[in-house]
């Protein structure tokens, strides 16, 4: 009986190890253990851009549920109507009975009125008579604070008997350029002292408001009013806003309905927060730069760990390591790197927005699908920073590696 020649093994029967889930973390957090430090500020970058990420889109998130409430507390059915201004840049004015005309409108549930009175308020009489302060002293109706949805931040509003006497209400920010904090305080429009009695809330609908001293309709004639309004206020369904809209300066001024100008406040303010969200999307390109230049940051942390772990790399292809496990590794501490950044850069966004919201009296606000896009361009911006140097870390031969310096 010969004795056969033993069997060599085959190398395509020997089955490849596969490095389990558990294995490629470890291997992907090894860069934190060894290089603290330089994985630190390689994450930095990824960190500033998914933090300026979260942040940019929750700030505009917070604002617009912010006027979300005040259009709730408004109401968006308020139409605003006033006098063109004249050919020599003189405020024209309404005719008195518009007031009347306007309120038989149908769909009309609220009007009021207010009129300039052309009159100075300063806080004290030895103030010359060029420093005005920017302030309006307007004549008002008893029914705008009504009509506007406003109230009064302390004090009280005109009655059917002080609006006949010389007493003031402030708009929210003709207080404060006054300094006026409190009622029973005097101030002097035109030639006459005259009794605060109250200080509005702001009112963001009618920011002209904010910025004048209000005075009642029968006490602004001893000031020289005309009794001619020159802004109305209107409330009314919101289902008939357009039509109301369209028949309103025939109605306030049939003679000359070409000078009447009718606004709807609340558009003014949409816009306004729309430049806010252009403002945002370029914050957004700001936050792209920003990952564009983390990521390049990451790559180039990988391409000089390539380079310092030859040997290691050479050494685990002496020990049965292929190429893909080794692509999957570096590949692997590359998306741990950039996510782990993302992961501080979404805490850092969240409490900047939480911050910003909370200094803004706002509701915080975050979008959670922008928290997971953060995530994912960590995670996407980990793969492509990756895939240079690990292919570089694949291509390494044994020899070549473990040779190196």
């Amino acid at each position: 009986m010969t004795d056969r020649p033993a069997r060599t093994a085959d190398p395509r029967d020997v089955k490849p190890t596969r490095l389990s889930p558990a294995d490629l973390l470890l291997l992907g957090l090894s860069p934190l253990r060894t290089r603290p430090m330089r994985a630190v500020l390689s994450a930095l970058g990824i960190s500033i851009g998914i933090a300026t990420l979260v942040v940019v889109t929750g700030i505009p998130a917070s604002s617009r549920a912010a006027l979300m409430e005040e259009f709730a507390a408004l109401g968006t059915n308020l139409l605003r109507a006033e006098a063109a201004t004249g050919t020599n840049n003189e405020a024209a004015s309404l005719p008195p009975e518009s007031v009347t005309m306007v309120s038989r409108i149908g769909p009309a549930s609220d009007v009021s009125a207010v009129a300039n009175t052309h009159a100075v308020v300063r806080r004290s009489d030895q103030i010359p008579d060029s420093e005005t302060s920017g302030l309006t002293v307007l004549a008002t109706k008893l029914n705008l604070l009504q009509t506007l949805n406003g109230r009064v931040r302390t004090g009280t509003f005109f009655t059917d008997v002080t609006e006949k006497f010389p007493t003031v209400v402030l708009g929210d920010v003709a207080a404060t350029r006054l300094g006026v904090t409190a009622p029973d305080t005097q101030v002097r429009i035109n030639d006459r002292w005259f009794t605060v009695i109250g200080i509005l809330a702001p009112l963001p609908l009618a920011p002209e408001i904010e910025r004048s001293a209000l005075v009642g309709w029968e006490a602004a004639r001893d000031i020289g009013f005309d009794q001619r309004p020159t802004v109305l206020y209107l409330r009314s369904q919101e289902a008939s806003i357009d039509d109301v809209r369209a028949v309103l300066p025939q109605t306030v001024f049939p003679q000359q309905p070409s000078q009447v100008r009718v606004s709807r406040p609340s558009d003014a303010l949409t816009a306004k927060r729309l430049t806010e969200t252009t403002f945002s999307a370029l914050m957004l390109g700001l936050a792209g730069v920003a990952l564009l230049v983390g990521g390049i940051g990451v790559a180039n942390t990988m391409v000089i760990s390539v380079l310092e772990r030859k040997r290691e790399i050479g050494l685990r292809r002496a020990l049965g390591a292929h190429r893909g496990q080794i692509r999957t590794q570096f590949l692997t501490e590359s998306v741990v790197l950039c996510l782990l950044g993302g992961v501080a850069g979404v805490l850092l966004g969240l409490a900047g927005t939480a911050g910003y919201a909370y200094f803004h009296r706002w509701p915080a606000v975050i979008p959670l699908e922008m928290v997971l896009a953060g995530l994912g361009a960590a995670v996407v911006t980990g793969v492509v920073a990756g895939v240079y140097p690990a292919v570089r870390a694949s291509r390494l031969t044994p020899t070549e590696a473990l040779a190196a310096p």
